[in-house]
């Protein structure tokens, strides 16, 4: 793991060698947190169960890097599948479903002090 300091002005982060944990959607690796202090945040999510939410402050851009689902986005439905990617402004309700893994870019920093849950 490499912090951002002046000699390494950049991360590089290995998803396995970080500890997963449960939260909203699934099983998700912070690869690139708030306190990197970094531009946005970075997070490797296995999809399980995800609850409807939304974030007040954050916009997000999902990758997915495996598997097949769908996405509820308000009140919209949009496949997935491998390499779509799904830019989620603030303010709008979503949720993925499926087996799915996906890269979530999350900007500005902070998203996990701005998740409220639907369901």
């Amino acid at each position: 793991m490499t912090q951002l300091s002046q000699s390494a002005p950049f991360l590089r982060r290995d998803p396995a060698d970080v500890t997963p944990w449960g939260e909203t959607c699934g099983e998700i690796r912070c690869l690139i947190e708030a306190k990197d202090a970094a531009a946005g945040e970075v997070h490797h999510v296995k999809i399980q169960d995800a609850k409807l939410h939304f974030h007040a402050r954050t916009d997000e851009f999902y990758y997915v890097i495996d598997g097949a689902g769908t996405m509820v986005l308000d009140d919209s439905e949009v496949e997935l599948h491998k390499g779509v990617v799904v830019y989620v402004p603030r303010g709008v309700k979503h949720k993925a479903i499926g087996d799915l893994t996906v890269l979530v870019v999350c900007v500005p920093p902070g998203v996990l002090d701005d998740i409220h849950e639907l369901e």
